[in-house]
């Protein structure tokens, strides 16, 4: 590609420094050589000036609705003064804008990080009929809108709907320093990081304390006030050992990171309702987990079992089951050294095979074949 392609990267909801989208891609492809932006929702907690990667921040409508309808005109704005000849967008709010950026001589991809169609389904703010209008709806402008796109696949099921798409998969970035924290005598804690949702099993996690007298349960992640004070009544009187870091706001990846290391975990959770939405996906914070050696518990959906028992890294139960939760818990309670072993096939997985190393040399060669194909199209 001859580095020096200007790229830009866009979105209208995710908050800048989006693990995906910055800390893997955006940074990946600057050190490569690319001259990359990328545009992305305002957000006061980001000093643009001092960005590895060049960020253009733009103001979002506090109503949500009118969010979706102006912020992708906004980005469309800013977008279109590049002139990029690549243009990497990673919401559906922006197939439209997309397609419009697209021209001969540019290459314009569409980053799939969700399950979109099943995905609107779990959006409780909207009626179910509206939801299912929607994900219908979506299903054909993505349809029409991204015949002319490359498709960047962040999960490897996602191959089922869009065959033609390459799969940069969403694999971690190694953290040394987690890799070579020593495990100690485990505490009787559990972490959960990343977004606290009803439909990310926050309801269920909550209820671990009354099911184990013992264990505690801390959240690292952005959950809302109505849900944080749902979560406290679920523990049943054992709100104390409910701790929630990210009430009302966006918690970091340094936060995170942090957070693996503030004590001796038991085990990462993601005890998930049943869904279509996620019972395919292999979660990111299954490889943190291992990252850092702490064994995971979560729902024994077909894939998510199949994942635990390949790489002998955790237990998966029945989220449904309190009886399976409560043995899957006392099981690293009562044999620590199986517990810690778990922790350290899960690492070694992560060191191996399952990082974002192999995936950004993937990313950089991808584009670089992208433009070849280009060149000799034009």
């Amino acid at each position: 590609m001859g580095r020096k392609k200007r790229v830009v990267h866009m979105t209208s909801v995710h908050h800048p420094l989006d693990p995906r989208i910055f800390y893997k891609e955006c940074l990946s492809l600057k050190k490569a050589g690319f001259d990359v932006t990328l545009i992305a929702p305002y957000s006061e907690d980001i000093k643009v000036e001092e960005s590895a990667v060049h960020i253009v921040p733009f103001k979002k409508n506090g109503n949500r609705f009118l969010s979706m309808l102006l912020s992708p005109l906004k980005v469309y704005q800013i977008a279109k003064q590049f002139n990029a000849d690549v243009y990497h967008f990673h919401d559906p709010e922006l197939l439209p804008v997309a397609w419009l950026l697209k021209k001969r001589k540019n290459v314009v991809i569409y980053d799939i990080h969700e399950d979109y169609e099943t995905g609107i389904v779990q959006r409780n703010y909207l009626n179910k009929p509206l939801r299912k209008i929607l994900s219908m709806l979506y299903k054909t402008v993505e349809k029409v809108f991204s015949r002319s796109m490359e498709l960047c696949l962040a999960e490897k099921y996602y191959l089922e709907k869009y065959p033609e798409g390459q799969c940069i998969l969403n694999y971690p970035i190694l953290n040394e320093e987690l890799l070579h924290l020593e495990r100690k005598v485990m505490e009787d804690k559990l972490i959960y990081t990343g977004n606290v949702r009803e439909d990310r099993g926050a309801l269920i996690h909550s209820s671990f304390p009354d099911i184990n007298k013992q264990v505690s349960v801390f959240f690292y992640g952005k959950c809302s006030n109505e849900l944080a004070s749902r979560m406290k009544k679920q523990a049943s009187g054992n709100d104390d050992r409910i701790h929630i870091t990210g009430v009302g706001r966006y918690v970091p990846k340094n936060e995170i990171d942090h957070a693996y290391k503030a004590h001796n975990w038991l085990a990462g959770i993601a005890v998930f309702p049943p869904s279509d939405h996620f019972k395919k996906k292999e979660l990111t914070k299954f490889f943190e987990y291992m990252s850092a050696g702490i064994p995971v518990i979560c729902s024994d959906f077909p894939v998510w079992r199949d994942f635990i028992s390949k790489y002998n890294c955790g237990v998966a139960v029945n989220p449904n089951d309190k009886a399976e939760i409560k043995a899957a818990i006392d099981l690293l309670k009562g044999n620590p050294d199986k517990a810690k072993e778990m922790g350290e096939n899960g690492r070694e997985a992560v060191k191996k095979e399952l990082n974002w190393g192999i995936e950004e040399l993937k990313l950089v060669n991808w584009y670089d074949s992208l433009w070849e194909k280009r060149k000799h199209r034009g």
